[in-house]
């Protein structure tokens, strides 16, 4: 049975003598929206993405059995993923001296790393320098669309609005009420599965159908609601209900596949910028894609101080193109932006372009993570066992510290994901002791029987936590890379402190016992959620972007991934990425059309 339609061909002749309307650097979640919004609305558009076209279903081969391959997912002999410990010892760039042929970073260690090694950068092509952290990075047509978590989250007031709040950092120059219709698109047109709990710092979404919780989620639940805390289903970035307006998605079939892998779904869906927004956009005949395009400047008339295209290394050939356009839009990921701002210098940008602030790269902020706990409900210990590992998620604590009560120690909040069930390879077995046929059998019996949950915390952005161009070290194409000044801080560790000891009162409270804690911090950049680096604001001294994401210094230039975020509230940033890139693309459209642009 086909479930979804076969994509449109990538092999479009690229004219490169003509000016397009508008050029978009990347094509994950921001890229795509800005390319459906903007062919939706008649401009013609060049989308140029830094990696492949991979033909992803073969990647991720989501149904393949791990005795059907040859590795049992693994990758081949010569590839490496850095480690926890190799982070937490070395400094940047972790490839350096490395005896293997091909080094990834942390992601490509779990379990079916065959899966993502053509997904992820080799570290080896793509250094970076400075302080540590676990840049993830993904580079194909979509990026990391292809593989993400999925928890589909909106932000708050208690978000936007946090320095009115508690004191700290700047405000959005935007409202929840700003931002809530375009929310609304992006459920509808994308698709998302939840339940509607009525919470003020966590808004609802237009769900379709839920995952169900099983029974020892249900269980903490309802321990949870007698303290006024709320456990609800994933929500999740996932068309259950099936789109009628999409023929490259399919609905979720809850297959069992969704936790065997790092990430991904073969049948979409699960969104994935691809098949939800670049193949539709394609369809309108507005938009051309060029991949293998690896962005170096953006180009400036020198009379004008406008931005008029984007020069770009062929990745294969390295010969050097220049595609001309009327609007640039960078949307190349937080951190890949903000090094291109920086790397176009010109006698009008001396410091980088859209810098007069001096605020590109920095305020950057992301989560923190690691602190989590395991827990053993005895009830389920021997019983029947059931298919839990087809779900796209299993269950999310929103943040429930500094709403109404000051929590002492720290300002801002964490939230929980978390999972039970059971799974085709169980993740206690390593742990388990004994041998032969009674060793099977407490497998077997206590395959179901645990509960684990991980916080996500928000990290307070800070002008000292920044990005720079390192001035010595190149990447595998000769363009300067990133240097890291970035570091947890004393909120951020006291935070963490919290989320230790909570996650266990929340299991111990619920009758579950406590079999397994986690208290150690993850690397910065374990969250893959990183933001800032070209805020938006109203003033132009202390911001890069305005509310629509423009360039205060050069009206046609968009920056509309993570860099515009103030901060970085607790909750996963991608479905906001994707409202506020409809909602600034709108905006172009019609200052476009007016000729203002």
């Amino acid at each position: 049975m086909t479930l979804v339609r076969v994509p449109p061909p990538l092999q479009q002749d690229v004219d490169l003598s003509q000016t397009y309307d508008a050029v978009i650097v990347g094509s994950g979640a921001a890229g795509g929206m800005a390319a459906h919004v903007l062919t939706t609305r008649g401009l013609r558009v060049l989308m140029l993405e830094a990696g492949k076209k991979l033909p992803i279903e073969q990647e991720l081969r989501s149904m393949q059995w791990p005795y059907d391959h040859p590795r049992r997912g693994d990758a081949p002999p010569g590839s490496h993923a850095v480690s926890f410990n190799e982070y937490t010892i070395r400094q940047p760039p972790y490839a350096k001296g490395s005896a293997f042929k091909h080094v990834y970073s942390y992601v490509g260690g779990w379990s079916g790393s065959d899966y993502v090694k053509n997904i992820l950068v080799d570290e080896k092509d793509h250094p970076y320098t400075g302080t540590r952290y676990a840049w993830v990075r993904a580079r194909c047509l979509g990026g990391k669309t292809n593989i993400w978590g999925r928890l589909a989250l909106r932000l708050s007031d208690y978000d936007f609005k946090a320095k009115s709040h508690d004191g700290y950092g700047e405000d959005w120059p935007i409202s929840y009420t700003d931002l809530a219709p375009y929310y609304d698109k992006v459920d509808l047109y994308l698709g998302i599965s939840g339940v509607k709990e009525n919470l003020p710092h966590l808004p609802d979404s237009l769900f379709q159908r839920p995952t169900k919780l099983n029974f020892a989620e249900v269980k903490l639940r309802q321990s949870l609601a007698k303290t006024g805390q709320v456990l609800t289903p994933y929500r999740a970035g996932v068309t259950t209900d099936g789109l009628k307006h999409n023929k490259y998605r399919s609905k979720c079939y809850g297959r069992g596949a969704c936790h065997r892998r790092p990430g991904g779904c073969d049948i979409h869906a699960v969104f994935d910028s691809p098949t939800g927004l670049i193949y539709p956009a394609m369809d309108t005949g507005y938009l051309t894609v060029r991949p293998n395009s690896i962005a170096y400047e953006v180009l400036v008339d020198k009379n004008t101080g406008r931005a008029r295209g984007v020069s770009f290394l062929d990745s294969e050939t390295r010969k050097s193109y220049a595609a001309k356009a009327k609007v640039v839009i960078l949307a190349a990921s937080t951190l890949e932006s903000a090094r291109l701002l920086l790397l176009s210098r010109s006698p009008q940008h001396p410091n980088g372009l859209g810098n007069s602030s001096g605020h590109v790269g920095h305020n950057f902020c992301e989560h923190v993570m690691g602190p989590g706990v395991t827990g053993l409900v005895k009830e389920l210990v021997g019983k029947p066992h059931t298919l839990d590992d087809g779900r796209p998620g299993g269950f999310y604590i929103p943040r429930f510290r500094n709403l109404k009560d000051r929590q002492p120690g720290f300002i801002r909040g964490y939230g929980f994901e978390g999972n039970s069930g059971h799974s085709m390879f169980p993740a206690h077995v390593m742990s388990t002791p004994g041998f032969g046929a009674q060793f099977k059998k407490t497998v077997r019996d206590y395959a179901g029987a645990f509960i684990s949950m991980g916080a996500f915390g928000e990290v307070l952005p800070r002008y000292e936590s920044h990005v720079d161009l390192d001035p010595e070290m190149k990447d595998g194409w000769g363009i300067p890379v990133l240097r890291f000044h970035y570091q947890f801080s004393d909120n951020e560790r006291k935070m963490a402190e919290d989320m230790a000891a909570t996650g266990r009162e929340m299991l111990e409270a619920a009758g579950i016992e406590v079999v397994g804690q986690d208290r150690e911090i993850l690397t910065e950049g374990w969250s893959i959620h990183e933001l800032g680096t070209a805020r938006m604001g109203n003033d132009p001294k202390t911001s890069v972007l305005s509310q629509f994401q423009q360039s205060h210094d050069v009206r046609n230039l968009f920056v509309v991934d993570g860099s515009s975020h103030v901060s970085a509230s607790c909750q996963n940033p991608t479905w906001t990425i994707m409202a506020l890139a409809w909602r600034s693309c709108e905006y172009l459209a019609d200052e476009f059309r007016k000729g203002n642009l």
